[in-house]
């Protein structure tokens, strides 16, 4: 079991995240945005910066070359449907994709916004941590909070209609 700080300062002990995200056993804060069949999209639970979507599978796999035919076509499905949505709804210009196959959890995409206060961390993929950390340390405070499940509540009215 590993202990696992989340954006509103709980901790859950869990074995995979992703498996208790997708699963229900824990949810996430302002709940579910997107889920179909194999796939399940909620905001980040660690970092309190709006938009940054996970897009999760409820298959507990490690890479993407273990998803079936239609789950790819899925994944690529939401994928698209989720960031549209970011750029129309949130204006947000730029996303950051990352999945890695050696983390902790099980296959999931992070769709990492870009907002102008981050381009003081730099502009390539070895700012994404810092401007991860800053959020964490420094804007887990209600007003962003609120302002993080506005944008989670915008995005589900969108991508759920």
């Amino acid at each position: 079991m590993r202990k696992i700080t989340l954006s509103n300062g709980k901790t859950a002990e869990v074995e995979c995240l992703s498996c208790a995200l997708t699963s229900g056993l824990i949810e996430p804060e302002g709940g579910v945005i997107l889920e179909s069949s194999y796939f399940h999209a909620h905001q980040d639970v660690a970092y309190p910066i709006k938009g940054l979507i996970i897009l999760a599978s409820k298959r507990h796999i490690k890479c993407l070359d273990e998803l079936t035919e239609e789950e790819l076509l899925d994944y690529t499905h939401l994928l698209s449907k989720i960031r549209k949505a970011q750029r129309e709804i949130l204006g947000i210009d730029y996303v950051y994709y990352f999945y890695n196959e050696d983390t902790t959890h099980h296959f999931h995409t992070w769709l990492v916004p870009r907002y102008e206060w981050m381009y003081e961390f730099g502009r390539s993929v070895e700012s994404v941590r810092p401007v991860l950390l800053h959020a964490r340390n420094n804007m887990n405070n209600s007003l962003n909070r609120q302002e993080v499940l506005s944008a989670l509540n915008l995005l589900k009215m969108r991508l759920n209609h």
